[in-house]
């Protein structure tokens, strides 16, 4: 089975790798058209910023051939995001495959927490409804760094919530995206990697 990772201007591309090793999975990083193209399985990572990462794309045409692929696809973070319609991220349109909206994270506090901007650390998820959770269980800690979140909608498969209720992951058709670093979540995350790989 050929497992290729895009390669753009994402931060976290090697750690992703060094996830799929752990778990015995071979895979290449690449930003071939062809290569991607006739891969068994494409993850699309991120860190980063949204204008800056879909400008990145549009240069080389990655943004076409993401838009064309019909092979199971994983976006991860930032990959999650641009496979939406629009982030409020320096007012960017994004690859529009998903029709969902990124907003960005209001900082304030309720009756028991304060909600800083970013959500950096451990947060767990529920509302798991795909094949990707597998041997998941139910308000499983994952692990965050985001300042953006994709809107609960019809395509959401797995919430969490941090000052509000949104969007841990989303599908729609080939496409899945967690917002959520699968590489640093422990054997939760790898298990989501292997259910992905298990497509």
């Amino acid at each position: 089975m050929k497992i290729v990772i895009i390669k753009y201007n994402a931060g976290n591309i090697q750690s992703v790798l060094f996830a799929l090793e752990r778990i015995g999975i071979e895979a290449e990083v690449t930003d071939d058209t062809a290569k991607i193209q006739q891969a068994d399985k494409v993850i699309f990572p991120g860190v980063g910023e949204a204008s800056s990462a879909m400008q990145y794309l549009k240069e080389r045409k990655l943004d076409v051939v993401i838009k064309g692929l019909k092979q199971p696809v994983f976006g991860i973070c930032l990959g999650m995001q641009l496979l939406c319609n629009y982030s409020e991220e320096n007012d960017t349109d994004c690859l529009g495959i998903i029709p969902v909206n990124v907003k960005k994270f209001q900082p304030g506090l309720n009756q028991t927490e304060v909600f800083k901007v970013p959500q950096i650390g451990w947060n767990n998820i529920y509302d798991l409804r795909s094949p990707l959770f597998e041997g998941v269980e139910r308000n499983s800690y994952i692990y965050n760094v985001h300042s953006y979140y994709a809107e609960d909608s019809e395509y959401t498969i797995a919430k969490c919530n941090y000052a509000t209720e949104y969007a841990a992951a989303i599908k729609k058709d080939n496409f899945y995206g967690v917002q959520f670093h699968t590489e640093k979540s422990a054997a939760v995350g790898e298990r989501i990697l292997k259910n992905f790989i298990g497509l």
